[in-house]
């Protein structure tokens, strides 16, 4: 058993309330996936347990509180679905995602009625893993429930409206720079990565040496910065972006 969770000082800088980080167990037998995992989990500021053994996963799942798993269904034994059926037998209800390689209707009907919340099949991308995480634990603790306004200092992002206004004075933005803007608002005071940015944002990979990034936070920046003053969005040269307040 090993404990994870990169809380970088920038991590926490003007946390609100609003913000709900998850604590998430991730029980993975594969290296390499649960690498993979729990890099993805840290740089989004979420804090987790981390265990290759289907033993330990168990007794961390029934002896400690979180807000998700991620369940590996071929583990050693005991295997993710005998974990799942033992929690749900012993009444502890916490949101579980399945992560298997078998994908068949059959496979992922057998996990969701075993107690899965959710079921994902390898190979999988990040962001998807991240979204079926929020969900979940969403529809299990109302604290999870998405802000529709979002608003630092004067700029405000009404998310209902699909509008930005600064002062009180709308402010004209793309479909594209919206989602864009959104995003680093809902993660201002961390810091987001190039690569959450094109995952979250654009949906799928560019060429990690692409500019679209720069060029859509310029446009940005032109839109909602004052004169004089420093950025809504600064740049940390080499990592990404953190939104502050100015």
């Amino acid at each position: 058993m090993t404990k994870s969770g990169n809380y970088s000082e920038v991590s926490w800088i003007k946390m609100k309330e609003r913000e709900v980080l998850l604590r998430i167990l991730v029980v993975e037998d594969d290296e390499t996936v649960r690498s993979y995992i729990l890099k993805g989990l840290s740089e989004h500021g979420h804090t987790t347990e981390q265990t290759d053994s289907g033993r330990d996963g168990l007794f961390m799942a029934t002896t400690e509180e979180f807000d998700a798993i991620v369940l590996d269904r071929m583990l050693p034994a005991p295997d993710g679905m005998t974990i799942l059926k033992t929690l749900r037998a012993s009444g502890i209800q916490t949101p579980v995602l399945i992560l298997s390689a078998l994908g068949d209707v059959d496979d992922r009907v057998d996990g969701l009625k075993a107690g899965g919340d959710d079921y994902l099949v390898k190979p999988f991308q990040f962001s998807e893993l991240m979204a079926r995480l929020e969900v979940i634990a969403k529809r299990h603790n109302p604290r999870q429930s998405a802000d529709t306004i979002l608003k630092v200092a004067d700029l405000e992002l009404d998310l209902l409206k699909h509008k930005v206004t600064k002062n009180g004075q709308a402010i004209e933005v793309q479909p594209r720079e919206f989602r864009l803007l959104e995003y680093i608002m809902r993660n201002r005071g961390k810091l987001v990565t190039r690569t959450m940015l094109l995952e979250q944002v654009w949906d799928y990979h560019f060429d990690p040496e692409t500019n679209v990034i720069d060029v859509h936070i310029s446009r940005i920046r032109s839109k909602i910065d004052d004169k004089g003053k420093a950025s809504f969005i600064k740049t940390v040269r080499g990592s990404g972006y953190i939104f502050r307040e100015n």
